[in-house]
């Protein structure tokens, strides 16, 4: 198994990272702007390499992403609140509420209350593209595929598409329902796919 320092040594972290001002919020407006554009492509970044579509807020300060041991410096809560906010509004993640929660309801809002974010290292319309291409390449049109065989089947093995996250995969399948292409049938733990 692979501890999480040694998966964090085969990332190569841009220089920035290393610079102690990273970890420290600008107070021009401009360079504020560059710095959390800069923490967004390195939050995607690194995400993509390890795979990652999922962040939970209340831990992100002690993950190798925001906190670099070499300099004893870390990126701090509020700010990590701040560059998700950010990112949130891009489009490149969304907060993650939990079903049926008028507190997480409202928390959306403004993102305050939530805790875990879904990082969008690739849009949902990009995995969607990445479905209907595997849809297609493997001549399945017309046949019902579960979301358990998308996303962990031995078909997905050497695709993209293996271990990508459900949630994700949802949004992915919803937006090729809505563009006609797929229809979406059964409960919620074994949700079928039918492709057009």
């Amino acid at each position: 198994m692979t501890t999480p320092a040694a998966a964090a040594a085969d990332f190569k972290f841009p220089q920035e990272y290393f610079f102690p001002a990273f970890f420290t919020r600008q107070t021009n407006l401009t360079t504020r702007h560059a710095q959390l554009r800069t923490w967004a492509a390195l939050v995607l970044s690194y995400a993509r390499h390890h795979r990652l579509f999922r962040l939970r807020l209340s831990e992100a300060a002690d993950s190798d992403l925001f906190r670099n041991r070499r300099l004893e410096r870390r990126l701090q809560a509020p700010d990590i609140r701040e560059l998700v906010d950010a990112m949130v509004k891009d489009g490149r993640a969304e907060y993650l509420a939990g079903p049926g929660s008028s507190a997480a309801a409202a928390a959306a809002q403004d993102g305050g209350g939530l805790d875990v974010v879904l990082v969008y290292w690739r849009r949902p319309e990009e995995w969607a593209a990445l479905v209907e291409a595997y849809v297609e390449d493997t001549a399945q049109k017309g046949s019902v595929l579960t979301v358990y065989e998308l996303s962990e089947g031995d078909g997905t093995r050497n695709t993209e598409l293996h271990g990508i996250d459900g949630e994700i995969l949802r949004k992915a399948l919803n937006i090729l329902v809505k563009r006609g292409k797929a229809q979406i049938f059964g409960q919620e733990d074994s949700l079928g796919v039918k492709f057009f």
